[in-house]
């Protein structure tokens, strides 16, 4: 994500209220936000090394 380009508003006593971002930061940032609820779901899972992954393709006939 490069430069931020977000606005404020405000409110009468100056307050930030709300934000305003472009379209492209906006997404970025909910596709994030979705790696990361993905990441915490598997938190608890086993964990595979790459190699028994790679055996099981070749197996398997997929790579």
């Amino acid at each position: 994500m490069g430069k931020k380009h977000e606005r404020y508003i405000v409110d009468a006593s100056g307050k930030k209220t709300s934000v305003v971002l472009p379209i492209e930061e906006y997404e970025e940032l909910i596709e994030d936000l979705h790696d990361l609820a993905v990441m915490a779901e598997r938190k608890n899972e086993e964990n595979i090394p790459s190699e028994n992954i790679k055996t099981k393709l070749k197996n398997s006939g997929l790579i």
